[in-house]
């Protein structure tokens, strides 16, 4: 009952408290999502086909040490991604020790993100390492374009092969008569 609900606050200024339901159970298809699993392999970066990524995680892929259920105080996420000219970081957000899963609901196309899970231990345990993934979101209009262009183009050969029949079928039955006389 109390793992029904995931807590975490977002931003460091002016943080909001927010909850969530977990994704239980949820699967990377191949065709609508690419994971990106961290060295480790406690942290998959979901990346879906509509822009967003789901975060996934699991305690027991974690190095050593490896935190306790008992002593999990919760998680710190934190990200960066490189644009064209400069590295910009993303809001740092606090999870529930609750939490296994984050949405990561709009994530900018043809950027190279970088996201950092850090488990938080309450003393005198330390804290084990943070896992990071490493990713780049495919740009949704270029794959629109791409679509788009595919269809033109399609649509432009089949016109093409209409024209090409029509003319041989005139050659063929208009212009053979005219020679016979």
């Amino acid at each position: 009952p109390d793992e029904a609900w995931c807590p975490y606050k977002v931003g460091a200024d002016g943080a909001r408290l927010c909850f969530r339901t977990p994704a239980r159970g949820f699967q990377c298809a191949p065709r609508g999502c690419r994971a990106h699993r961290s060295a480790g392999g406690a942290l998959v970066a979901n990346v879906l086909r509509n822009g967003s990524v789901l975060l996934q995680w699991g305690l027991r892929h974690w190095g050593a040490p490896r935190p306790s259920a008992a002593s999990l105080r919760g998680f710190a996420l934190n990200c960066s991604w490189d644009g064209t000219y400069t590295r910009f970081p993303c809001d740092s957000v606090e999870l529930g020790a609750a939490c296994r899963d984050y949405l990561l609901s709009e994530a900018h196309g043809s950027v190279r993100y970088r996201l950092c899970l850090q488990p938080r231990s309450a003393p005198p345990r330390p804290a084990p390492p943070a896992q990071c993934v490493e990713f780049r979101v495919e740009p949704a209009a270029m794959r629109d374009i791409v679509v788009a262009m595919t269809a033109v183009g399609g649509s432009i050969c089949v016109m093409l092969v209409f024209i090409c029949l029509l003319v041989a079928y005139i050659t063929e039955n208009l212009m053979s008569p005219a020679v016979a006389r």
